[in-house]
């Protein structure tokens, strides 16, 4: 399977993986609500979490339950057939597009969506992130992680993208240099990182790669 595909795969809709996760979550982690589209009931419930989602009923600041929204709005749709149809099972002042944003977010991959989930994306900020397709979408989302990029910059970048521009140049202008990021080590691996660079006449960085290519491909 290669990154893009990954990266674009309709996340299963069921029993919560990343809300459920008390590592991700905590305590809240036990409340966790999944929605089975193949369950009548479930979609039932499904279209009465989206309708309250609609209603703004979830703020903004919650990232767990903007997360259980999306879900709802996955569910949802695959349950009934159709944005169209789901928009008008949810209710009235429910759009498709409303429906269509969220349902992407609960599709992005489970990696970006634990971020949103920890409050390092916000969930406002994941939509412009689905907007995105395959390896895209994982730099915007890493991006916006260590650049700390405003809910704005992360949808500049996302329009510039689907606008034809590359993401690597979106995301530079936006100031954040991809790859780069800060690593706290304990002193004896820092000294010896140090030493085998010096000795090698390399970066750090780049002993630091190969170590990680070959940790990632076992």
């Amino acid at each position: 399977m290669t990154e893009e595909s990954r990266a674009d795969r309709r996340s299963p809709v069921g029993e919560p993986v990343v809300r459920a996760d008390p590592a991700v979550t905590g305590d809240r982690a036990a409340d966790a609500v999944g929605f089975d589209p193949s369950d009548p009931d479930s979609v039932a419930e499904a279209a009465e979490t989206v309708a309250r989602f609609a209603a703004g009923d979830v703020g903004d600041d919650d990232n767990v339950l903007m997360l259980r929204g999306a879900a709802a709005c996955a569910a949802l749709v695959r349950g009934v057939g159709s944005y169209k149809e789901a928009a008008e099972r949810a209710g009235e002042g429910v759009s498709v597009a409303f429906i269509r944003k969220w349902a992407r977010v609960h599709d992005l991959p489970q990696a970006v969506r634990r971020q949103v989930a920890n409050g390092r994306i916000a969930p406002s900020a994941a939509k412009h992130v689905a907007r995105l397709g395959g390896r895209d979408r994982y730099l915007l989302a890493w991006a916006a992680v260590d650049g700390d990029l405003t809910v704005r910059e992360v949808r500049a970048v996302a329009s510039a993208v689907n606008d034809g521009a590359d993401i690597e140049t979106a995301v530079r202008d936006a100031g954040v240099e991809l790859g780069r990021l800060q690593l706290r080590l304990p002193p004896e691996t820092y000294v010896e990182l140090r030493r085998r660079a010096s000795m090698e006449n390399v970066e750090p960085g780049a002993l630091v790669a190969d170590a990680l290519d070959e940790y990632l491909s076992e």
